[in-house]
């Protein structure tokens, strides 16, 4: 008796198996569902629910400290261009709050958000009683990240994270190795066991942290499309870079093993060696002509090398930032043909520096500093763009 109990139930279960693996959602059935979907890579391209993905995304720098009223207003300009991916960092980083530990960035700016007026936000600092970092996850600190993914993903935007700024604007990878007592810029941040075990304390941190909105692990969001392991860890010397970049891009694999991870790096001259990591999933690089006196048209055939350098090494690559100032009269020009060239060469698509809308007084920023600033003003720089995005949408 005991024995035919057995078999029945053994039937049953099977029966109940198959039906459970029967009615499990495929990538078509997860997005008719409307549940959000990683993004991976596949045979040298970017894949969404069984579909190429390509990148057609905007940079946004104060979204980590903007109110919350700026930030929607990138988010939903970013919406109304065809974007679907959104780059920024997360800053600000500052000495000690008791002052005994210098922060190195004017903290105290009354400017608006586009000009590093943070609001007294900040996501690390420097404890003076145990004399190591602590993190800021209150209302000033990551709840202002956890506020910006949970609208991120109301929008079905997808989200590149820079886990830290490699410069000194507000505060970046410099201040914590200001926190040691170093002024050296390429260097020792890379090089220093203590600000390399702070990374990765950093790292660990904000991948296990659990989004106070959503309730979602950010390792386990897929609202969260990349990793950069910096905005542009310029690190000197080469090999230093290329030890840190392959530790810490395994590391955040480990971590954050369903999410894309790429290193940020500015590549203009390295040529995307950094590619070659194996825990770097796709490449990344950033190019503005006229800082290096460049043409429009050499840049183009740089975009050209790029896309077949990734195509040889097997792995997407992102235009990550880019721009044109406004000075110049052939700018809207200038990316239609660079975002067609991304399109035709078969690249993993663009990012273009950088998206400013309404700050809380109602008017755009000042953008005396670079003037690459974008804006949603339906302009031809605005309708190009829209068209560029449009067409990888399709």
């Amino acid at each position: 008796m005991r024995h035919t109990h057995h078999i029945r139930n053994v039937c049953v279960g099977l029966i109940a198996f198959s039906l459970f693996w029967a009615f499990q959602p495929g990538p078509e059935d997860a997005q008719s569902a409307g549940r959000p979907s990683f993004v991976t890579t596949k045979d040298g391209g970017f894949s969404l629910d069984g579909k190429p993905f390509r990148v057609a995304g905007v940079n946004n720098h104060y979204l980590a400290f903007g109110s919350s009223g700026e930030v929607t207003r990138v988010l939903d300009d970013a919406t109304a261009m065809g974007a679907n991916v959104v780059r920024t960092f997360l800053q600000p980083v500052i000495g000690s709050l008791d002052g005994k530990v210098p922060t190195i960035w004017n903290s105290k700016s009354t400017s608006d958000s586009s000009n590093l007026g943070t609001n007294g936000i900040y996501m690390m600092s420097w404890d003076t009683i145990t004399n190591r970092m602590v993190f800021n996850d209150g209302p000033d600190g990551l709840q202002k990240v956890d506020y910006l993914i949970a609208e991120a993903g109301k929008r079905k935007l997808k989200l590149i994270l820079a886990l830290v700024d490699f410069w000194a604007y507000t505060g970046g990878a410099q201040q914590m190795s200001a926190w040691y007592g170093s002024s050296d810029k390429y260097t020792f941040f890379a090089a220093d066991p203590r600000t390399r075990a702070d990374y990765k304390s950093w790292v660990r941190h904000v991948l296990s942290r659990v989004n106070t909105i959503t309730g979602v692990r950010y390792s386990d969001d897929p609202t969260i499309f990349a990793w950069d392991l910096a905005n542009e860890p310029d690190i000197h010397p080469p090999p230093l870079l290329h030890d840190w970049l392959s530790e810490m891009s395994a590391y955040v694999k480990t971590l954050a093993p369903k999410q894309l991870v790429t290193t940020g790096h500015g590549n203009m001259d390295q040529k995307l060696s950094d590619m070659n990591i194996p825990s770097v999933d796709f490449g990344t690089w950033h190019g503005y002509p006229s800082y290096v006196q460049m043409s429009h048209s050499d840049f183009d055939a740089r975009i050209r090398e790029y896309c077949e350098i990734a195509r040889n090494v097997g792995k997407p690559v992102i235009l990550e930032e880019f721009g044109v100032p406004r000075s110049d009269p052939d700018q809207a020009n200038a990316y239609e043909t660079w975002l067609n060239t991304i399109a035709t060469s078969d690249c993993g698509g663009w990012v273009v520096w950088r998206l400013v809308s309404k700050q809380d007084s109602g008017l755009y920023p000042e953008d005396d500093h670079d003037k690459f600033d974008i804006h949603n003003d339906g302009g031809r720089t605005w309708q190009v763009l829209q068209a560029a995005a449009l067409k990888f949408r399709q």
